[in-house]
């Protein structure tokens, strides 16, 4: 399937504003909030409880202080997890993030569901070649499609190697913010569902390329639904859609992301399923990233 009804999710303990992402994420704004990692803690409790609410599982993992993590409530960007129970670990760009890989995390995970085998990326970074995960590359996992727009964090080659590996086709494209600046990861400009893609078009600008992603998408039997950098600048690409345990569809966002929306847009994604969104300003202005990144979806076999 496309979603899941499995998430995990970090909550953070150190939770800050990390000037080592921030040489190449044109999305985070230091701000000047004293209580930072407060504010992020109750914007991530209040994002559990509404999940929870709506019967989809969250995995929920508390960081450790030691070592010192601020992006940790970010897991996708350093593991995925397949259907196959095989799991992925990535190359990440800041070396502090790279201590997110914490044991921790994958005993938790073993105490629900079970791991087959460890398909690990992580050594491309002794060359600086970088591969973030679903931050990275936005999956079609029903069409074993991997959409990614290239930059710092996001290696042609390394992509070659995760779709050779995991026999996905890659569909690699250069995207760019109003700026003209490469966007540092797909899925701030990009979600897929099962029957429609959420995209800034507008953020392609070779026109082979951006055919090349429209053709892909068409031809997945998925619709457009295209945002424009505005919206996606507050985080109207970076959604997940996912399913309870009723097998009722969610599109989960923040808040900022659902108020950037139109309502004929907002119209489209109720044909196909609910919305669901919760206030994470905090998390989204000094990380950089929002709901999406935030969930880790799981689709491993259960024990």
């Amino acid at each position: 399937m496309q979603h899941t009804s499995h998430l995990l999710m970090i909550q953070p303990v150190h939770f800050s504003f990390n000037d080592e992402t921030a040489v190449n994420n044109s999305f985070q704004n230091k701000s000047d909030q004293s209580n930072v990692q407060t504010k992020a803690r109750e914007e991530f409790e209040q994002f559990i409880t509404v999940l929870r609410a709506h019967d989809i599982d969250v995995t929920v993992v508390e960081d450790s202080p030691n070592p010192h993590t601020p992006d940790s409530i970010f897991p996708n960007n350093w593991i995925s997890f397949h259907d196959d129970g095989s799991i992925c670990l990535y190359p990440m760009f800041a070396t502090n993030r790279r201590l997110e890989r914490k044991p921790s995390v994958l005993t938790a995970i073993q105490q629900k569901f079970v791991i087959k085998h460890t398909n690990d990326f992580t050594r491309h970074e002794n060359d600086s070649l970088f591969l973030e995960g679903t931050g990275s590359m936005v999956l079609d996992r029903e069409n074993k499609i991997a959409y990614a727009c290239l930059s710092p964090r996001t290696n042609q080659s390394v992509l070659d190697e995760f779709c050779t590996t995991m026999h996905y086709r890659g569909v690699s494209f250069v995207a760019v913010d109003a700026a003209g600046d490469p966007i540092y990861h797909t899925n701030v400009m990009m979600c897929v569902a099962d029957d429609y893609v959420v995209i800034c078009l507008d953020s392609i600008k070779d026109v082979a390329e951006k055919n090349n992603v429209i053709a892909s998408i068409q031809h997945s039997g998925k619709i457009i639904i295209e945002i424009d950098f505005s919206q996606m600048n507050r985080f109207a690409g970076n959604m997940l859609q996912v399913h309870n345990a009723k097998g009722e569809k969610f599109l989960v966002m923040s808040s900022q992301a659902f108020n950037a929306l139109r309502p004929d847009q907002i119209d489209k994604i109720h044909v196909f399923n609910k919305i669901i969104h919760s206030d994470i300003t905090t998390i989204e202005t000094n990380g950089g990233g929002s709901a999406r990144c935030m969930m880790a979806e799981i689709f491993l076999p259960l024990k």
